[in-house]
């Protein structure tokens, strides 16, 4: 009885943990702008988006044998061309997000290590050291990487409700009072990624046995308490900082903490919302490149056995995945939000938007496979939902030609 009840409450907490993360830091900087009204209807908007492109991969997942992944999935309904683009879109949007986490993290780490050591580190070889510190990590293994994972969670929601409470003295209610609408769909890009938790379906199916209701409501509720705790930091960043300070953070390309550096007087603050935004970013970037590395030993058919040969290729996937987001970072140090826009506008749009509402199209209407549940709505909701995916690509794509290509 009492592993029945706690099942859920694991997904709740797991989709949760996927969700918030490094999102988090870039979150206020592209809502900010808008006012926070605004900034918390297109958290809402993108929230049961991605509430509904996650409950439609589920019901794809259920037609599966149990731990197919995404490249089996978008080969059975899609074909071969499906399986190839899922795969592009994969490591896309996963090297985006790594970048990402470099660009942010790196400064951090930095900061850290000179308070703690008086080593002073910078350059190219900041970023490679980001990156070989937690490579190491996650070449260690699954059993060394969630025991240090759990510890960074802890200090991430530590320093989350510590900086809450400390901060939420500093909100000027009139600072919430204003808006701007124009501007809220140039959020959805990075609201996308900061809801992305697709990738986590298919194992999460397997921990809880494929049952229904207990996946359901891990989806429903674990996106709900997410929309929640981004609310109250939306509140508290807006109310907070004046929007010359935001768009500052914006125009730079820095994570919102950075910001809080110019906010108030108190060192504390500014240490406090350093070491929230380090604990985000790096716990982010290690479930990231875990499952990168697991994604391109299946895609190259590499095996892990402890051997000394197997190490060294367990050694050389790692490699390919840490190496060169450091060093296109180093190269671009201010891509932070950048980077999580364009793999929430193209890469969570393909991979968590399209697949999903095409294969469920395919599974229901094409094949008639009989569903175990299927989310409301039926063609109209699927179309309604392709043509949402299409818009913020658009608006990713618009964003990138307006500042890039005069």
């Amino acid at each position: 009885m009492i592993a029945r009840v706690l099942a859920p409450v694991s997904g709740v907490l797991l989709v949760m943990g996927t969700c918030i993360g490094a999102g988090m830091l870039a979150l206020p900087v592209v809502t900010g702008v808008t006012g926070f009204i605004p900034a918390i209807v297109v958290n809402l908007f993108c929230c049961l988006f991605m509430m509904a492109t996650g409950l439609l991969f589920l019901e794809a997942i259920l037609w599966m044998e149990d731990r197919s992944n995404v490249l089996t999935i978008a080969g059975h309904f899609l074909g071969r061309w499906g399986k190839i683009i899922s795969g592009i879109s994969f490591l896309f949007l996963y090297y985006c997000l790594n970048v990402s986490y470099c660009a942010g993290g790196t400064p951090a780490l930095a900061s850290i290590l000179y308070q703690l050591t008086g080593i002073e580190i910078g350059g190219v070889f900041a970023y490679l050291f980001f990156s070989i510190l937690f490579g190491v990590i996650v070449y260690l293994g699954a059993s060394v990487l969630n025991r240090i994972n759990s510890l960074f969670m802890v200090g991430l929601f530590l320093s989350f409700f510590f900086l809450i409470g400390i901060g939420s003295t500093q909100v000027d209610s009139a600072l919430l009072e204003r808006s701007n609408w124009r501007l809220t769909l140039a959020a959805t890009p990075t609201l996308f990624g900061a809801y992305g938790y697709h990738n986590l379906l298919p194992s999460l199916s397997s921990y809880l046995k494929r049952h229904v209701m207990s996946l359901r409501l891990a989806i429903v509720f674990g996106t709900l308490f997410t929309f929640i705790i981004y609310s109250i930091w939306q509140w508290m960043i807006i109310g907070t900082l004046t929007l010359e300070q935001i768009q500052y953070a914006d125009t730079h390309g820095e994570p919102v903490t950075q910001a809080l550096q110019v906010l108030t007087g108190y060192p504390w603050l500014v240490r406090l919302g350093e070491t929230f935004g380090f604990f985000a970013l790096v716990t982010s970037f290690m479930g990231v490149s875990f499952s990168m590395v697991d994604f391109l030993a299946d895609g190259l058919k590499v095996s892990f056995n402890r051997s000394y040969h197997e190490g060294w290729k367990r050694l050389l996937l790692c490699a390919i995945v840490f190496i060169p987001p450091a060093l296109f970072a180093a190269a671009n140090p201010g891509i932070f939000i950048e980077a999580i826009g364009v793999a929430g506008g193209f890469g969570e749009a393909i991979l968590n938007g399209l697949l999903p509402i095409g294969v469920v199209w395919i599974g229901r209407y094409w094949l008639k496979l009989p569903s175990q549940y299927s989310l409301f709505g039926g063609k109209p909701l699927l179309v309604i939902l392709f043509l949402i995916t299409f818009l913020i690509m658009g608006v990713e794509a618009n964003h990138l030609f307006s500042r890039y290509i005069k």
